[in-house]
């Protein structure tokens, strides 16, 4: 997660997550805290707590809407979108942002058109660098991507447009993995599960469901 501040004059959509520049006069409080509780949300979300995740997600909101500005919270509730591209729960729609659309800046919505795996031709080069090659559905486009969040939902997008290779699939199982995020890992190891059923490899089979099985049992393992 990015460490910097939210600087409403830099705001910016980068790779669903709040990025600003941290230079200039110190930053009210009130976007220390937004930023705090986004990094939060979405912590408790790739963990599987759901009740944690809302109620940072709820916090945030209430200092964004402070500033009267909704692009600011129109951010906030792309990367609350983007987490579920990254967990493979794609028929959620973003109706926080939808709501927003109408005063979001044209990257806003072309961010939001992107995790739905619909964006125009013309908005991709309004998307963050890293997530370009995944919009243009070239299955190669995780390997220049370093940022864990920015790796998954790009492959969250090439899976709902078809382009997700046994590959990509592999790719965001290990950073899912790497990251010790429950929620996406469970979700991408029971995609490369249908793969194995629907290609008869009963043995793989078996062991991704051991592995599904062992990610599940801890105390706070994602509810199915």
């Amino acid at each position: 997660m990015n460490t910097h501040l939210i600087k409403p004059a830099a705001l910016v959509v980068a790779a669903g997550l709040l990025a600003a520049c941290s230079s200039g006069p110190r930053a009210p409080d009130w976007q220390f805290e937004a930023k705090g509780s986004m990094d939060r949300s979405v912590a408790a979300y790739m963990e599987g707590n759901s009740r944690v995740e809302m109620a940072e997600l709820e916090r945030a909101r209430g200092q964004l809407t402070r500033s009267g500005r909704a692009d600011l919270l129109a951010t906030a509730e792309l990367l609350h979108c983007a987490t579920r591209v990254a967990s493979l729960v794609l028929d959620e729609p973003c109706a926080g942002f939808e709501k927003l659309r109408p005063d979001a800046t044209e990257a806003q919505r072309a961010y939001a058109d992107y995790l739905k795996g619909r964006v125009a031709p013309q908005g991709i080069a309004l998307l963050p660098e890293s997530q370009r090659a995944a919009a243009a559905g070239n299955a190669g486009a995780l390997a220049g991507i370093t940022d864990p969040l920015s790796k998954l939902v790009a492959a969250g997008v090439l899976l709902q447009t078809g382009k997700a290779s046994p590959a990509v699939i592999r790719q965001a199982i290990d950073t899912a993995s790497a990251q010790g995020w429950r929620r996406p890992l469970l979700a991408w190891l029971g995609a490369e599960l249908r793969l194995a059923e629907q290609g008869g490899n009963t043995a793989e089979a078996e062991r991704l469901r051991r592995r599904i099985e062992l990610t599940q049992n801890t105390p706070a393992a994602v509810k199915p």
